[in-house]
């Protein structure tokens, strides 16, 4: 059979003969034909350039069959470990958007605060009772004892301030 083997005819012979029905054996395995095809006509490359120093003790069906059967557990196993890295690489690259974003929001929330401690004294009251304590225009006149417009000009005011000092953190959008 080795002697079979050494001539590009019976190798042409073999391919002719198991190529069909290997890639559709490596199919049932690696679940794609092109990836099945590709499995075993790499297989038949190597096959080719061993079948000098080949020495088979089985059929050369079980053979082929063992051989392919071999070479698609290989491939999953790769495409296992590229998954898993492929995986790896996208979490840490989550990861690093999260730790991103919230850096971001940290040093946004510590900018308006600083923004916010550094308006003047009525504006900044006006502001806080308004948007962090949530009360209402009438509200905030009423227990300051200003005028409803009073209250709504130090707000716009203090907004004012926040839009100009915040401009490289607002798209440009909501900057008009």
């Amino acid at each position: 059979m080795a002697k079979e083997l050494k001539s590009r005819e019976a190798f042409e012979q073999i391919f002719r003969q198991f190529y069909a029905p290997l890639v559709v054996y490596a199919c049932k395995y690696v679940a794609s034909i092109d990836v099945a095809r590709e499995i075993v006509q790499d297989f038949f490359v190597r096959f080719y350039e061993k079948r000098e120093s080949l020495n088979i003790g089985i059929s050369l069906k079980s053979y082929l069959y063992r051989s392919v059967y071999n070479c698609s557990i290989n491939y999953l196993n790769q495409k296992n470990i590229q998954d898993r890295h492929l995986k790896t690489i996208e979490l840490e690259r989550d990861h690093e958007e999260n730790m991103e974003a919230e850096i971001n929001t940290v040093e946004l929330e510590y900018r308006i605060d600083e923004i916010i401690n550094n308006l003047p004294a009525k504006c900044r009251q006006i502001f806080k009772m308004n948007r962090l304590e949530g009360l209402k225009n009438e509200e905030i006149a009423k227990q300051l004892n200003l005028s409803k417009r009073t209250v709504e000009t130090q707000i716009s005011k203090a907004l004012k301030i926040l839009r100009k000092k915040l401009a490289d953190y607002i798209p440009e959008s909501s900057n008009k």
